[in-house]
């Protein structure tokens, strides 16, 4: 973990070095004040000689604008340092991100990501600027500051050793429960996340069916249970300061009883014991801010785990070693084809799947809801890996191609659309980034898209709302269908992307398609027999199995599921669903 977080400070690495020399020289300049206050009381103040205190004064007033100097610099750097480590960090999870697999993504929840991304990235932010500075500064502190005592007083240094050993055990005491109560906090974060960002992007429907309550009752639990943690670790690390200062008080009460007597006995100058009081103040100090040191790494260590997860994960799906990079044609077939999303996973969803689609041909995919249509397209243009057997595109298996040619050959219109903040052009050119403005309108056109753009009163230079809540349920539809067409590819998969589009609009669509990009495979699943009927040949699933697989002719005469349905459809039911099925009396198994 700690090589995978370090490898990220990159450029910034000559100011994390330069940030804890700075803090030691910051060190130096402070404990020689003491000694030279000292002198003043010794030499000047007692002797009467001003001309001491001038010289020493001028002396310690360097002194201070010296530590003052490298103290500045010490946290300009440390902050450079530590801001840029946590912009790496943010960079290297979501590049990495970029390429993760489906199932990489299922691993990770959306909510988890966007934490680690954030609160755990300044969690890390937070600790790396406390290790460059205070990590250096409070140990080099302690450790001068016990010397320097040492050397003008063992005896009453003995003192120190009494107070380190009492603030040791309660540090540790305090810390041993606080951390437990921190690594907790940081998974109760995830549960918050989740809840702000299913009832932000579901706000309409929130307020739709009046849930306002319900989801503040969500979002209020998740809030308490991280105030609850908070509270206790809180709880118990406020109880550092009255301690230190109970311990301070102690030993300058002892330091100035002792210290009185051997000042009395002339064993000790009054300048000394000023001094023994100045390094007491920096030990115990030094001491608070090592166990302060200890909690922040202790509460980054979860974080740490949690990004450095991220940052190593490695898509279950990768390049053949000399992948191909020219996809010959659209043919598409599967062979023997078994498909699992989890290994460990009883039941396929997808079994025995055996298809052969010619290039150009037009497939009709329809079935019940659940019987994996979406799964059989996805493994396409492998958007996962199949479990047993083989698709092949164009004459090749599709593991054998490099995976950015492969998916720039075969355009997903998914069923959840989605539309970016930008202009209608921009959407488009997600497509192609290089498509010239005619060439937009001609996919649009092809879409049925360009009808209502025109009407638009900034046509397609038009604003789309994060999400493309300024547009309808149909128009988004078709402007994803325009945007897949922009790629030019050799298939185009269309999974059920005209639902909300009227059924003369779906004609239309579909008669432009066989007009206008006959030479591309075209594979359209629908819920509505009329969205599949005229194409060249039809695939009926069921339960994850091919039950049929023909012309529409052919299938009326053969498979019982897909008469079933049409009747279903064409006698007023609807479109179809297995519920709506078993209500009409019918059903899909033989």
């Amino acid at each position: 973990m700690l090589k995978t977080l370090l490898a990220q400070v990159k450029e910034f690495t000559l100011v994390s070095l330069l940030t804890p020399v700075f803090m030691v020289l910051e060190v130096a300049f402070e404990m020689i004040i003491p000694r030279l206050m000292a002198s003043i009381i010794d030499k000047g103040v007692s002797a009467g000689d001003m001309q001491h205190i001038y010289r020493v004064g001028a002396v310690m007033l360097l002194t201070a604008i010296g530590g003052l100097l490298c103290g500045i610099a010490g946290g300009v750097f440390g902050s450079k340092a530590s801001a840029g480590f946590a912009r790496n960090l943010r960079d290297a999870m979501f590049t990495n991100i970029q390429t993760f697999s489906f199932a990489n993504i299922d691993r990770f929840s959306t909510a988890g990501l966007v934490t680690r991304l954030t609160t755990d990235v300044t969690n890390l932010q937070n600790a790396y600027m406390m290790a460059l500075r205070m990590f250096v500064r409070s140990p080099a502190t302690f450790i001068v500051a016990i010397i320097m005592s040492v050397s003008i007083s063992p005896r009453l240094a003995m003192i120190y050793l009494v107070a380190i050993a009492f603030l040791v055990c309660v540090m540790v005491f305090l810390i041993t429960h606080v951390t437990v109560y921190f690594r907790q906090v940081f998974e109760k974060y995830d549960a918050l996340n989740e809840s702000v960002q299913e009832n932000v992007s579901a706000i309409r429907v929130v307020k739709a069916y009046v849930r306002e309550d319900y989801e503040n009752k969500i979002f209020s639990r998740a809030s308490y249970n991280i105030y609850r943690m908070f509270l206790k670790a809180e709880g118990l690390t406020v109880f550092i300061a009255p301690v230190m200062q109970f311990t301070i008080y102690g030993c300058i009460l002892a330091l100035s009883w002792f210290g009185a007597h051997m000042i009395v006995a002339g064993e000790l100058t009054t300048g000394n014991l000023m001094s023994m009081l100045a390094y007491c103040l920096n030990i115990l100090t030094s001491l608070m801010f090592m166990a302060m040191i200890f909690v922040m790494v202790t509460m980054s260590i979860p974080s740490g785990k949690r990004v450095t997860d991220v940052i190593n994960e490695r898509s279950t799906l990768t390049n053949p070693e000399n992948p191909v990079v020219e996809v010959k044609d659209g043919s598409i077939e599967f062979i023997d084809v078994d498909f699992s999303y989890r290994e460990d996973s009883k039941e396929p969803v997808l079994q025995d799947i055996n298809l052969s689609i010619r290039s150009g041909e037009t497939i009709g995919i329809i079935g019940a809801t659940g019987s994996s249509k979406s799964s059989l397209v996805s493994l396409i243009s492998r958007l996962y890996d199949v479990s047993q057997g083989s698709v092949k595109v164009g004459g090749l298996d599709v593991r054998e191609y490099d995976l950015d040619t492969l998916r720039k050959e075969v355009a997903v219109v998914l069923q959840k659309n989605v539309l970016f903040s930008g202009t209608i052009l921009d959407n488009l050119r997600w497509g192609d980034p290089d498509a010239t403005f005619d060439e937009c309108r001609r996919a649009c056109r092809l879409a049925c898209a360009d009808e209502f753009i025109e009407k638009m009163p900034e046509g397609y230079n038009t604003q789309i709302s994060q999400g493309g809540t300024n547009v309808s349920g149909g128009q988004k539809q078709r402007l994803c269908i325009a945007r897949a067409l922009l790629r030019k590819p050799k298939i185009l998969i269309l999974d059920d992307s005209t639902s909300a589009v009227d059924t003369a609009t779906d004609a239309r669509i579909r008669k432009a398609f066989a007009e206008e990009i006959p030479d591309t495979t075209k594979l359209i699943i629908a819920q509505r027999i009329s969205s599949v009927q005229n194409a060249d040949r039809i695939l009926v699933l069921n339960e994850g199995r091919v039950q049929a697989f023909g012309s529409h002719e052919e299938l009326m005469e053969s498979s019982d599921i897909y008469r079933e349905i049409y009747e279903a459809q064409t006698g007023g039911n609807g479109d179809f669903d297995e519920a709506a099925l078993n209500d009409g009396g019918l059903r899909w198994q033989k």
